[in-house]
């Protein structure tokens, strides 16, 4: 939709927002109102360098032309129907996940939080039905992030944040210990332990890469003691950190993973992949979702995942990711950058404000996020050059400069 078709300015829209929404978020002051590849246009016009991708879900660039001509035709045919029948792009997208990242099963979801509360739901019937009725207890790590819903909020080892703060008490069943701490882990394990549950990569948490010593002894640890490793690559996965999925790199396999945003290309979707073995734990009635699996979603993300394969979006991401980061590196007052393929983090000195920098880009038309008092993310499209990368980091650098 556009604003010259509506009748209404800008600013009139801002005003209707503000008067009907619940507002959650802090609001970039334009109005988005197209967007192709690398790019996001308001209503003048004005092109922003979006570094965000609608935070790590256009993977394949914003409006990415298949994947539009995918929702058109899937929408002209079926849009909703539920789970009884069988849907054709359900059945075709199943088979080309679990083929393209080596799992054996597959259950729909709309979003993340959802996909780790399937996650979360499935270990601990695994559990229980195979293990005894006090085996659902879960370790995950501190500083993590699962989600918004009550699950995957009990699941994130940040007590007494901002997305648990003032909900009452938490979901009972979990423990958290330090990331990239494999003897904490250890430590934190009872013999009510069913499963580990970490992302490879703590996105909100500051960009921080898990090890391959810590990793790989989380899989030994857990197959040593007859316990599930589920890892949350809801932003992580799908060529976003230079693998399919960010798994790969360590050379390990999940007994269920989670994942969203950049399967499907825009629309809503969410989804977990498991064992066969585990995956059994739900059977009929155990779970289900009214729009899980829905028609659109999966024929888009159908389209969206061709375009990541295809194309080697993975090896683009990792190319531009080591690119970008020597860049940064030679940015004033930065003190680490880290990232994994194009999850790039930033944190600079005690001097520079994250939250300060992100502003100063949006102004000079970058789009970019902060994450604690002096880190910011990028999460480009995995489409993006050598130019976009130097065209960010000079954004960056003069945003700081501004600051300093």
């Amino acid at each position: 939709m556009r604003l010259k078709d509506t009748g209404y300015t800008a600013e009139q829209i801002k005003e209707k927002a503000s008067k009907y929404m619940i507002e959650t978020y802090e609001r970039f002051d334009f109005v988005a109102e197209t967007a192709k590849d690398q790019y996001i246009y308001d209503d003048k016009g004005g092109a922003y360098l979006d570094f965000y991708a609608g935070i790590a879900v256009n993977s394949a660039g914003n409006c990415n032309e298949k994947v539009v001509a995918a929702i058109k035709e899937q929408a002209e045919e079926l849009i909703h129907t539920f789970n009884y029948p069988y849907t054709i792009p359900q059945a075709l997208l199943a088979e080309k996940v679990c083929n393209a990242i080596g799992m054996d099963k597959i259950f729909y979801q709309n979003s993340g939080t959802e996909a780790n509360e399937a996650m979360i739901k499935m270990a601990r019937k695994y559990g229980i039905e195979n293990y005894g009725p006090n085996r659902y207890h879960i370790v995950t790590a501190k500083m993590g992030f699962h989600g918004r819903t009550f699950g995957a909020m009990s699941a994130t080892g940040q007590p007494g944040n901002g997305c648990q703060i003032g909900f009452g008490p938490m979901t009972y069943g979990f423990s958290y210990a330090p990331y990239n701490d494999l003897q904490a882990f250890k430590d934190a394990c009872t013999e009510n332990t069913i499963a580990i549950m970490i992302e490879p990569v703590q996105g909100e948490g500051g960009v921080h890469p898990a090890t391959m010593e810590f990793m790989k002894g989380l899989r030994k640890f857990c197959d040593e003691n007859d316990m599930l490793l589920l890892l949350d690559e809801v932003q992580t996965g799908w060529c976003r950190t230079g693998a399919v999925m960010s798994y790969m790199n360590y050379g390990i396999k999940p007994d269920i993973v989670s994942m969203a945003k950049a399967l499907g290309g825009g629309m809503p979707i969410g989804a977990i992949c498991a064992r066969e073995e585990v995956a059994k734990a739900f059977t009929a009635g155990s779970h289900g979702t009214t729009f899980g699996g829905h028609p659109v979603s999966c024929a888009a993300a159908l389209a969206q995942v061709g375009e990541l394969l295809d194309r080697d979006l993975a090896g683009n991401a990792k190319k531009m990711g080591d690119y970008f980061a020597s860049l940064l590196e030679k940015l004033p007052h930065v003190k680490e950058v880290r990232h994994q393929g194009l999850l790039v983090g930033v944190e600079f000195d005690d001097t520079i404000s994250g939250v300060e920098v992100k502003h100063g880009c949006i102004d000079r038309h970058l789009l970019i996020t902060a994450i604690g008092a002096h880190t910011i993310r990028m999460v480009p499209p995995l489409i993006i050059t050598e130019a976009d990368c130097d065209k960010a980091a000079s954004i960056i650098e003069e945003a700081v400069k501004a600051l300093s």
